[in-house]
C-alpha cells in the first residue's frame, strides 16, 4: 500500500509518500496551494507517479480534539482535491506535527529561512508515519 500525505496549508501543501510496503514515511516536495487547487495537475502527477493506493489528509483539530475553521477549511480543499483523484482519501490528526517538524530542522541546524518550505513536507512525513505505524499494528493484532 503506497500512501500520499497532504499537509494543506493556505499557500503551500506538503507532501510525503510512504515506501511500496507501507512501512516508512518520506518527505517529498511542496507544492504550491493556488496553483494545485486550480486544475490538480501536479498533484495528480505525484499520485501516478508513486502509484498511491489512498492520500491521508492532516487535519488541524483543536487541542482538544474538536474542528475549528482551519479543520473546516481543510476539510473543504480536501473535497476539491479528492475530485482530481481516484483514491480514498483520509483525514488523520496532525496536532502538533509542524511543531515537532520545526524540533527536527532545527536539531538538525536549519535555519529558520531555509526551512519555511521543507517545515511542510516535514510535518506531512511525520503524521504519515504515525497512520503507516497504527495501520501497521492493526494488521498484527487481526484488526485489518
Amino acid at each position: 500500500m503506497r500512501v500520499l500525505a497532504l499537509d494543506i496549508g493556505e499557500k503551500r501543501i506538503g507532501v510525503a509518500v510512504s515506501d511500496p510496503s507501507g512501512t516508512v514515511a518520506s518527505p517529498l516536495t511542496v507544492l504550491d496551494a493556488s496553483r494545485v487547487l486550480k486544475d490538480g495537475a501536479d498533484l495528480v502527477g505525484l499520485a501516478e507517479e508513486y502509484q498511491a493506493d489512498r492520500v491521508v489528509v492532516g487535519l488541524p483539530l483543536s487541542m482538544d480534539g474538536s474542528e475549528g475553521p482551519q479543520a473546516t477549511r481543510v476539510r473543504s480543499v480536501a473535497a476539491r482535491l479528492a475530485g482530481f483523484l481516484r483514491v480514498p482519501f483520509e483525514f488523520v490528526d496532525e496536532r502538533l506535527s509542524s511543531a515537532e517538524a520545526h524540533r527536527t530542522m532545527e536539531a538538525a541546524g536549519v535555519t529558520s529561512r531555509h526551512a519555511r518550505g521543507r517545515l511542510d513536507k516535514m510535518a506531512a512525513s511525520i503524521f504519515l508515519q504515525s497512520y503507516l505505524d497504527a495501520h501497521r499494528e492493526g494488521e498484527q493484532s487481526g484488526e485489518r
